[in-house]
């Protein structure tokens, strides 16, 4: 069972197709309910197993009640990529608080408050695997997102704690 944050288009879509060409059971969560329904429809229309969610990443409780109803569906949850992400460029001088705060909530917050609870999910089943879609703009640095990167490079940190805490119960 792979639950795909950010999956209503782009790479989130493509991601759900890949997993569901391969035979898993596909959570499409995208906080857009149509863009989510429409991907989990392509699953279900090509053979696959598929559940639309749009629950909201940036709170803690939107996290978990994702993470449960891909339980409550498939049972499990062994990968979980975190996608989801919006874009607030501006230089950064002119970079508002508020275009800061949205970014990070989204990208490096809701990454965490998703995780969280698929993590101990994880542990239980001695086995998981994450992906996070992280961008040369942490990296390398692009002109006018600031924000983004920071929140990018957040993503790398939260990935490489998670491959050393959850080692010994086979989720990497």
């Amino acid at each position: 069972t792979v639950l795909i944050t950010g999956a209503g288009g782009g790479l989130g879509r493509a991601y759900a197709l890949a997993f569901a060409a391969e035979g898993a059971n596909v959570v499409a969560n995208d906080v857009r309910a149509d863009a989510a329904q429409t991907v989990a429809d392509e699953v279900l229309a090509a053979g696959g197993r598929a559940l639309a969610n749009s629950g909201d990443i940036t709170t803690v409780a939107g996290a978990q009640a994702i993470v449960d109803a891909a339980v409550e569906a498939f049972g499990e949850v062994d990968v979980l990529v975190n996608n989801a992400g919006i874009l607030r460029d501006k230089t950064f001088a002119k970079l508002e608080p508020a275009d800061l705060e949205i970014v990070l909530d989204v990208h490096l917050k809701g990454a965490f408050f998703v995780t969280q609870p698929a993590f101990i999910k994880m542990k239980e089943q001695n086995y998981g695997r994450f992906l996070f879609t992280a961008s040369a703009a942490g990296i390398f640095g692009n002109f006018g997102q600031a924000n983004y990167g920071a929140a990018k490079m957040g993503l790398v940190g939260l990935s490489n704690v998670l491959a050393v805490e959850g080692a010994k119960n086979g989720i990497k």
